[in-house]
Order: structure tokens, then C-alpha cells, then sequence
């Protein structure tokens, strides 16, 4: 028999890792306020036609598997 997780235990992982859930919060946080969202994106931008027709797929793709839209991703719009 398998004994509870203690959430303060380091070696955690997934879900139950807190301790790199603060890391990552801290890490994003950091990043947007470094001014350095905007250059990212258009750096992100695929590089040419073929690069953006795989992204296409690659997005469709992965709607096949999804059981549908999340509501919330409607709510104030």
C-alpha cells in the first residue's frame, strides 16, 4: 500500500509539485514584465508559407483528438 503524498516533499512531480508550479508563475511573471513579449511572438511567427501551412495542420490535428471548445474561452465576448 502506497503512502499519501506530502505536498511539501521536493521530490513531487506533476501536479503535485508546487515548489515548480511558484518557479514557473515566477518565471512567466518575470518574462512578461521583461518587455520581451512582443519580440518573442514575432519571433515565433513561422518562417515561411510552408512552415505556417504545417502549423495549420499541426492545430487541426490536435482539435480532432479535443472533445470540444471550453466555454469559458466565450465569456465576455
Amino acid at each position: 500500500m502506497s503512502k499519501p503524498q506530502d505536498p511539501k516533499d521536493p521530490d513531487i512531480q506533476g501536479e503535485g509539485n508546487y515548489d515548480a508550479t511558484r518557479r514557473y508563475d515566477k518565471a512567466a511573471t518575470d518574462f512578461v514584465k521583461s518587455g520581451k513579449v512582443e519580440q518573442a511572438a514575432r519571433d515565433a511567427r513561422p518562417k515561411n508559407e510552408a512552415e505556417a501551412e504545417a502549423l495549420r495542420k499541426a492545430e487541426q490535428e490536435g482539435k480532432s483528438h479535443a472533445k470540444g471548445e471550453d466555454p469559458a474561452l466565450r465569456k465576455g465576448s
